[in-house]
């Protein structure tokens, strides 16, 4: 799955936190009032500005997950859904959810998301679901 954050916002991001912890960093104003004045957990301001020193501006910029946009589930299940996408007649994304999720619950692996599902079924080639829907297939030799 793909970073789902809108571009240019991480400056803007990292503008708002600096704004929070100025009056801490320049003025020495005791962390707990920054945290209550920006409604901000003390928890999350102490630990921006654990990133601050470590980094600067930069580490107040929201971290990206390692494994971002890389899927998690097995092969087998991606596999199945896609099979399951290319049945005649066509099933909803919705109906393929529900049996993937009784399918994982059986398997022991971990439930997909609609949206995951979604997502599997989208990259599939049009072509190919357009042939499995509508389109037959004739061999050479057969008629």
């Amino acid at each position: 799955m793909a970073d789902d954050r809108v571009p240019g916002t991480d400056s803007t991001e990292v503008a708002m936190r600096m704004a929070v912890l100025r009056p801490y960093l320049i003025d020495n104003v005791p962390l707990t009032k920054i945290a209550v004045d920006a409604g901000i957990p003390i928890r999350t301001v102490r630990r921006w500005i654990a990133r601050y020193r470590l980094s600067g501006p930069a580490g107040l910029m929201r971290p990206t997950r390692p494994d971002a946009g890389t899927r998690t589930f097995p092969k087998e299940m991606v596999e199945l859904i896609e099979g399951m996408a290319l049945l005649k007649p066509q099933s909803s994304i919705a109906t393929i959810h529900r049996r993937i999720v009784m399918l994982a619950a059986e398997q022991g692996w971990r439930k997909p998301s609609y949206g995951s599902v979604r997502s599997i079924v989208r990259e599939i080639n049009p072509a190919i679901l357009t042939l499995a829907h509508e389109g037959e297939c004739s061999l050479p030799g057969q008629i």
